[in-house]
């Protein structure tokens, strides 16, 4: 069975720093394209980034230069790194894997709120 498990969310100050993680299992990561999604109050689910199998990386221009992806396919896990937070970045961030051009598992989500 299939298994998304974010953590690393939280309450920060604006331009602050944080790393999300996701923990996958159930299936081979390697093979998979893997992709966090964000939902801000009021607003519907947004893209954030994507790493490829093969490790290309995708972000969207609001937070391009902001947020790293990265995945650790020794352990399965994708990692999101959040640098220069704004308050518009306040959402809950999903874990969520690729196939062909749908998200098929969702992790749960995990709340990520910038404010001072």
């Amino acid at each position: 069975e299939v298994h998304l498990v974010e953590s690393g969310g939280g309450l920060v100050q604006p331009g602050g720093s944080l790393r999300l993680s996701c923990a996958a299992s159930g299936f081979n990561f390697d093979d998979y394209f893997m992709s966090w999604v964000r939902e801000a109050p009021g607003k519907g689910l947004e893209w954030v980034s994507t790493v490829s199998a093969g490790g290309t990386l995708e972000y969207a221009e609001s937070i391009k230069g902001r947020f790293t992806i990265s995945r650790d396919n020794a352990k399965n896990l994708v990692f999101l790194q959040m640098n220069s937070l704004k308050s518009e970045d306040t959402a809950v961030y999903y874990c969520a894997r690729e196939l062909g051009y749908e998200y098929d598992y969702w992790g749960q989500g995990t709340q990520v709120t910038v404010s001072s």
